[in-house]
């Protein structure tokens, strides 16, 4: 089985993995040249230039300057990205937005989180962007919580029902890996036996049951600060 490299699960924000300072600070020109080379083009935008070449633009310099650990900057980056991507309806970009405002830690970084996760479930994005958000709240809960478990099925089922080769086996065992390490911190789950037990004693086994509880941890997540309106994006979808 050939590997596919992963785009968005385990994106790491430090700069890069340098063996020593020289390529450290290699990398970190390399950043700061691409950074200054994005903000170039953005200056260069005619005030008629489509939305989403901004946003495009945004989103990676966005992603550039969380690898170089300037929150500040990566938040206003998305952030503006993310709304020009919510007005064009490109819903993969704003959850790619989400992540990035996740990753730049600041205040309203969790809400982002929720609001990327509502966005990459609803709608038929990369299911590996879906997965990778989905993950971030397994990374984000104490190992007794049942949200992290709601997460980790959600991100398998995901998985399940929209992969498609070459990504699929790799993500399906990814995803799977991720629920198992779920179930052994959080009650201490051996064998398959003993997994197959905790996925029905939890009720992960019916996405009647979990995907509500994940409207739950997503609220959690939000709060109240919500982007959009959410009710009316869900009233707007195709009925199944």
């Amino acid at each position: 089985m050939k590997y596919i490299p992963l785009k968005y699960i385990r994106e790491d924000p430090s700069v890069g993995n340098a063996d020593d300072s020289s390529d450290a600070k290699e990398s970190t020109a390399k950043l700061e040249h691409l950074v200054a080379n994005l903000r170039g083009e953005l200056d260069a935008l005619s005030r008629g230039a489509a939305p989403l070449r901004r946003a495009d633009l945004l989103l990676q310099l966005g992603r550039a300057l969380v690898r170089l650990e300037k929150g500040d900057d990566a938040w206003a980056a998305a952030r503006e990205a993310f709304d020009l991507y919510l007005a064009e309806q490109a819903w993969e970009g704003a959850a790619q937005c989400c992540d990035v405002l996740f990753l730049a830690d600041q205040p309203e970084s969790l809400p982002a989180l929720g609001q990327g996760i509502w966005l990459a479930v609803t709608y038929p994005v990369d299911p590996e962007l879906s997965v990778a958000l989905l993950h971030r709240v397994v990374e984000e809960t104490p190992p007794d919580a049942d949200g992290a478990a709601v997460a980790a099925i959600t991100a398998y089922y995901v998985t399940d029902m929209r992969a498609r080769e070459p990504q699929r086996d790799h993500l399906l065992l990814y995803a799977n890996q991720v629920l198992a390490t779920v179930a052994r911190r959080h009650s201490a789950v051996d064998g398959q036996e003993a997994f197959n037990r905790w996925i029905q004693d939890m009720e992960l086994n019916d996405p009647a049951k979990f995907l509500p509880r994940l409207r739950n941890v997503v609220d959690v997540l939000v709060q109240d600060d919500w982007w959009f309106d959410r009710d009316k994006l869900q009233a707007a979808l195709p009925a199944d």
